[in-house]
């Protein structure tokens, strides 16, 4: 199912409550369901690159989404790459970034690249938005052989690893099919990254 305007909501939270200008990056739009609510956010001297790998998603995104806010806000930087976003020519120091690439079914030394690169894309104090379907990794596990389970192991630890290094919220959004976690991982700085601990805080929408 397309995901929800609730979900799409609590991705964009943090952009929206931003009070001055910004440089956003979303990474995986897919048919634009985050795009959608980000665009609303920005204002003049704003930046919004999106990375989207798919050629047919690239061409819908543009004509359902882009061409007309580039038209009606000529002062607000919108830049579409059809790349993935390890290919992607991207200066960095972003604001916000949001991906709705579906991590749980990426091997893991893709994902911990992804991640990689999305991190040193992202300014310190910047915010990192992406999504997870409720129990989907306990779900998968007890129909998969080992190979996967440890798969799956070894991408929860990684989660946790980068809880420990950021601070780290997550807000369930039920208003989903299936329900949803919106995870924002606020980066911490060289120096803090040492001692940053998760945040418990989860909210509901």
């Amino acid at each position: 199912m397309p995901s929800s305007p609730a979900l799409a909501s609590a991705m964009t939270r943090a952009i929206r409550s931003h009070p001055g200008c910004k440089r956003v990056l979303e990474v995986g739009p897919g048919t634009g369901p985050f795009t959608a609510a980000v665009l609303p956010t920005l204002r003049s001297g704003d930046a919004f690159d999106i990375v989207e790998l798919n050629p047919t998603f690239c061409s819908h995104l543009e004509e359902k989404h882009l061409r007309a806010f580039r038209v009606d806000h000529p002062a607000i930087t919108v830049r579409l790459h059809e790349s993935a976003i390890e290919d992607s020519a991207l200066d960095g120091g972003y604001d916000f970034i949001v991906c709705g690439l579906p991590f749980n079914n990426f091997p893991l030394p893709l994902t911990e690249s992804i991640f990689k690169q999305m991190l040193e894309l992202l300014r310190v104090g910047g915010v990192l938005t992406f999504f997870e379907y409720l129990g989907a990794r306990e779900v998968k596990r007890p129909f998969v052989g080992r190979t996967h389970r440890l798969a799956i192991d070894a991408l929860k630890s990684f989660h946790q690893q980068t809880a420990r290094t950021h601070r780290v919220r997550r807000e369930i959004i039920m208003a989903n099919i299936p329900p949803a976690c919106a995870v924002h991982i606020t980066k911490s700085g060289s120096d803090a990254c040492k001692e940053a601990a998760c945040s418990a805080s989860t909210t509901t929408t």
